[in-house]
């Protein structure tokens, strides 16, 4: 019920309880407004003025109680949360007298406990707060106590995250989870806010602002716990309490847009990992519309004008640019992840399972949509008719064949000309890569689906295209990483070129010469970038380290095997440029094997190659001694 006692306070409001409410609320503006302009060379002034205030605070309120109740904060065990019983169990009634002094002293406490955590005295505060859970403890939960008791425990937990002991972390705020939970089933009314204990009766807040306050409070519960199960690794339980975090944050319209699209955003990559479309694109769509809510980006000419509207343009660009980049990974994964559903042994479209797909997918799509739409939804319904417009321009299912493949990738590739309008080559260059290489696998991803073998090439020709200058650009000492990736990625795609010619020339009766300089050219252009590549893994003094690091291992064998191929693939006229080019390919064959019986735990990581290597390197000596002798012969 209401707090009778409380009324009776406000109503006939002594001299003396009007001065400690009007300290209570100057100590309030000092310490949330005043201090953001303190100088630099004494950040916490304000701090120190409020805290100063608070301790007379609590002096008063300790004389005016001690006759009436023993309320000496030192007695009794300190409870510790997470194993504490049954909360709030104890004999006396939250709402008595006591109970309500009691809550009024808690109040003051948990000021002080914040107040020194933010002047970084994190013991003097981890005290405060402590003494402010062990005076409320006595007493059950109360529409009076239940605000103290949550925050409470949300600032320990906190407190105990920022020194990395998750578990005492986990601990508080779970338990201010449940209570939050037991609160909502036992009575549910607006509980008192804080200040609500230093308010004069007219000024005491409405039930409406009492609700928004208490249910702030438990939105950051929920999304503390979220870093929480975060640290631990409890990654599924994370993206719950984030979803949910959002969720409210929406619903009590307490949020900073761009930070709340950002961490949609980031929650959509948690999705993808697990392969969940339908919630990674509503939680883009999402951070679309609201990110759209912190207004229009300002034009360049604006920029220059002021200092703030240039923040703000640099501000908006970065994140939006960000957003398109998660939607680029969206694209990316929801292709690559259809391949994998519709791939045969050797990588290639398999008809039978697509037709398979199909059919499922007629069976599935009714139940599906249903059931998870409810469970998921972000927004009240003035932002949610705008996340819906934007999910329905993107499938979210599987693409099962061309058309609905190319769909997927426009949109990523609309994206991908978004994210570099922003992340331009110049003062972005790590960015503006990773940005190509993603357009790229796009391409890549794209091209599964195409069956004619010149149309894939031509998708091919355009990866090249976007990775070619940038690559034989780059200074290869800063960006070493970067530079091998882009070498080993060219060398691929050469290959895969190279690979669909042979296809497309095994179809004709007879190769003309046009034909066969294009083949030679696509053979020794991915030999180039796999030499490249070697290059870099070489020492200083040019020679093949003994032993790989891991991270080159696979990369490095790989290159060396598929070079041996090229070599062998390369179409001459003239029997002694065959003759060394065999012999180059049957010494990179025995580089693989050796290598591996050199090293046997490299063996795991190339097992296929090896094993052909070893092939090969048997029966190349054989074709080398029969070329050998049928150029005597004709001789």
């Amino acid at each position: 019920g209401s707090a009778p006692a409380l009324t009776k306070m406000a109503a006939s409001m002594s001299p003396e309880e009007r001065s400690l409410c009007e300290k209570y609320s100057r100590a309030i503006t000092l310490s949330e407004v005043e201090s953001r302009k303190d100088p630099e060379n004494d950040p916490f002034c304000s701090k120190y003025k409020a805290r100063e205030l608070l301790k007379e605070i609590h002096s008063t309120l300790r004389n005016l109680y001690a006759g009436e109740h023993d309320t000496d904060e030192g007695d009794g065990e300190q409870p510790l949360d997470g194993a504490e019983g049954e909360l709030g169990g104890s004999a006396c009634s939250g709402d008595s007298p006591a109970g309500l002094q009691a809550a009024r002293l808690g109040v003051i406490e948990y000021h002080l406990g914040v107040n020194h955590v933010e002047t970084e005295e994190l013991s003097a505060g981890e005290e405060h707060l402590m003494n402010c859970i062990k005076l409320l403890d006595k007493y059950t939960i109360s529409q009076e106590n239940i605000s103290v008791f949550i925050q409470a425990r949300n600032q320990l937990g906190i407190l105990w995250a920022g020194r990395d002991e998750i578990e005492k972390a986990q601990g508080f705020l779970e338990t201010a989870e449940s209570l939050y939970i037991r609160y909502m089933k036992e009575d549910g009314q607006p509980p008192m806010d804080l200040s609500d204990f230093f308010l004069a009766e007219e000024e005491k807040l409405s039930e409406q602002e009492r609700t928004k306050r208490f249910e702030m409070a438990h939105t950051y519960t929920l999304y503390y716990l979220a870093q929480v199960y975060k640290n631990l690794e409890q990654f599924e339980k994370a993206g719950r309490y984030c979803h949910t975090t959002l969720q409210r944050q929406l619903e009590f319209n307490h949020f900073v847009p761009l930070e709340w699209a950002i961490n949609a955003a980031t929650l959509s990559q948690y999705y993808i990992t697990k392969s969940c479309y339908m919630e990674g694109r509503h939680c883009l769509a999402a951070a679309l519309v609201v990110a759209g809510l912190a207004g229009e980006v300002p034009s360049e000419a604006a920029a220059q004008e002021s200092e703030t509207e240039s923040e703000k343009r640099e501000q908006l660009r970065q994140k939006r640019a960000e957003i398109a980049r998660c939607w680029i990974k969206y694209c990316l994964n929801l292709l690559q992840d259809a391949k994998k559903l519709l791939e045969d042994n050797i990588g290639e479209l398999d008809v039978e399972r697509q037709v398979e797909q199909k059919a499922r997918r007629r069976e599935q799509e009714e139940e599906k949509e249903k059931g998870l739409k409810s469970a998921i939804l972000f927004g009240s319904s003035d932002t949610y008719d705008s996340i819906l417009a934007l999910e329905e321009k993107v499938s979210c299912i599987y693409p099962l064949d061309f058309e609905e493949a190319r769909a997927i990738f426009l949109v990523g590739q609309n994206y991908v000309n978004e994210a570099k309008e922003y992340f331009e080559m110049d003062g972005h260059v790590t960015d503006h890569i990773e940005v190509l290489q993603d357009h790229s696998a796009l391409f890549k991803a794209l091209s599964f689906f195409e069956e004619d073998c010149e149309r894939r090439c031509k998708m091919h020709k355009r990866r090249i295209d976007m990775l070619e200058p940038i690559c034989l650009d780059l200074n290869a000492q800063y960006y070493l990483l970067i530079c091998r990736q882009l070498q080993f990625e060219l060398a691929e795609t050469y290959y895969e070129m190279m690979d669909l010619k042979l296809v497309v020339a095994n179809k004709q009766d007879e190769l003309d010469a046009h034909t066969i300089k294009k083949f030679n050219h696509l053979c020794m252009s991915s030999i180039k970038y796999y030499k490249m590549f070697l290059d870099s893994v070489k020492t200083p003094d040019g020679k093949f380290p003994d032993k790989l690091e891991d991270d080159v291992l696979r990369p490095a064998l790989v290159a060396k095997f598929r070079i041996a191929r090229l070599y062998s693939r390369i179409i001459s006229p003239d029997s002694g440029k065959q003759l060394e080019n065999l012999n180059k390919s049957l010494e990179c064959y025995c580089f693989v094997v050796e290598y591996c019986e050199r090293n046997p735990e490299a063996k795991k990581a190339v097992e296929t190659e090896l094993e052909l290597s070893e092939e090969m390197s048997g029966l190349l000596p054989l074709k080398i001694e029969r070329l050998k002798m049928k150029m005597v012969s004709s001789n």
